[in-house]
């Protein structure tokens, strides 16, 4: 599939008001590319320059971040936060600390919010932000200043009705804790619903840490029952180590899957017996090791430096880790090993000739837009508990997680029959998220 000439004149445009964005740039070519079904069938979705306000973010927010380490010398960050879409409500999507974030990440992650966040079905816009300071190796009083710092800047331009933050990449429960004590003493206000992902005592939702990476395997879970199959005794092969990984590996573990591997940016381990969660969790949360440090106390696993668990045969694969990192030559060996279904737990992390290729061979796709929207469908239960002033029991949010994770699944199945893609959950993410998001767009005139 290719892009019709208005398409193609739009996304020329789209790169040349923003150079130098390649994520931006890649996340808009695949949307205008899975939607073209939906634009030949109703061309009135090109009516009022829709297709270039979608394209366009409603603000973008960039600012100087200063703060002292525990010697005292002084740092200069920039900090970023970028709102797409209001159409369907605050803008709302996670905060990312990691050194190599930059405008164009942060634009690509706010852009595939904004069909993620309609698919949920909740009455959420789309944003997302953060800096580009690296935690690792940095002393909690340094997080805590660096944070407060960060919301110094960026707690007027936020509000439980205008745009809600939550955690992403380097942002935990701890970071999302210090930027709400700031923003709560900025502003006079405990407005819980401000921020998400916040610890229980703050109001933060019992199940959040866990929903992103176990919305993932609900999905997959979906995606395999289509085709008549299950999770029951499939090999898994998973990448990262943080916490949607570790939740996913945990999911899989549940429904009777192997998750055999998990992955950081050093290298891979391979569990033949299955990932042991004690294990990861010891190395990763409590130890703070690389995790290389895993073979140590699993002397039956192997650690492949500088490669990707790919290569490693399974049944199911879930790429959690981070964007473009499963290439064309990864979906190959996959697809070759009999690999059945693939289920992005993270935002855009295979390329593009990873997608074509797993299409042409005719494996399912499970595209972060839905797969992994379990982990903001949460935070929107979140707000709803601080709107409340209620907690809801993990029970109920898993149970209300799955219900909407199963909504998702549904609504990409129908909505590729619909035009003609059986299957292909890919193009049906983008039409049915596309086809909410204009329709709420037409409806609030030309703003």
């Amino acid at each position: 599939m290719t892009l019709d000439s208005e398409s193609a004149a739009l996304f020329d445009h789209v790169v040349r008001r923003n150079p130098a964005e390649d994520e931006f740039h890649q996340a808009v070519f695949e949307v205008l590319e899975a939607i073209q079904p939906a634009l030949r069938r109703d061309p009135g979705l090109r009516d009022a320059a829709l297709l270039e306000r979608l394209c366009e973010p409603e603000r973008q927010v960039l600012f100087r971040v200063v703060w002292t380490d525990d010697a005292g010398r002084a740092h200069v960050n920039r900090g970023f936060r970028v709102g797409f879409s209001s159409a369907l409500g605050p803008y709302k999507g996670g905060l990312r600390f990691h050194r190599d974030v930059s405008l164009g990440t942060v634009k690509f992650l706010a852009f595939e919010q904004i069909f993620k966040n309609a698919l949920t079905g909740l009455g959420l816009g789309a944003g997302k932000g953060g800096a580009d300071f690296d935690p690792a190796g940095r002393s909690d009083a340094e997080i805590m200043r660096f944070c407060q710092a960060f919301m110094t800047e960026l707690h007027r331009h936020l509000g439980p009705n205008t745009d809600v933050p939550a955690g992403d990449i380097g942002v935990g429960g701890r970071e999302v804790g210090y930027l709400f004590g700031q923003y709560k003493r900025l502003t006079n206000r405990f407005d819980a619903g401000t921020l998400t992902g916040k610890p229980p005592l703050l109001g933060g939702s019992l199940a959040r840490p866990e929903a992103t990476g176990y919305g993932t395997v609900y999905f997959l879970d979906s995606v395999l029952a289509a085709g008549g199959a299950t999770l029951a005794d499939r090999t898994a092969a998973v990448s990262g180590s943080g916490n949607v990984a570790f939740h996913a590996i945990a999911k899989l573990r549940e429904l009777g899957a192997k998750p055999v591997t998990c992955s950081d940016s050093g290298g891979f381990v391979h569990d033949p017996a299955g990932v042991d969660l004690d294990v990861l969790h010891e190395v990763k949360n409590v130890r703070r090791q690389r995790l290389a440090a895993y073979v140590e106390h699993v002397p039956s696993a192997r650690y492949f430096p500088g490669e990707t668990p790919w290569a490693v045969p399974c049944d199911v694969a879930l790429p959690c880790a981070t964007q473009n990192e499963l290439d064309e030559q990864a979906a190959l060996t996959l697809a070759k090993n009999g690999v059945l279904a693939v289920a992005e737990g993270a935002n855009m992390p295979c390329t593009p000739a990873a997608v074509r290729v797993f299409r042409e061979a005719g494996i399912a796709l499970a595209p972060g837009k839905a797969a992994n929207a379990g982990g903001v469908a949460t935070s929107a239960f979140e707000m709803q508990q601080n709107a409340a002033r209620d907690r809801w029991t993990f029970e109920h949010t898993d149970r209300r997680l799955k219900e909407t994770m199963a909504a998702i699944h549904e609504a990409c199945l129908s909505t590729a029959d619909e035009h003609g893609m059986p299957g292909d959950y890919v193009t049906g993410a983008a039409i049915a998220g596309f086809r909410i998001v204009a329709e709420a767009m037409s409806g609030l005139g030309l703003v």
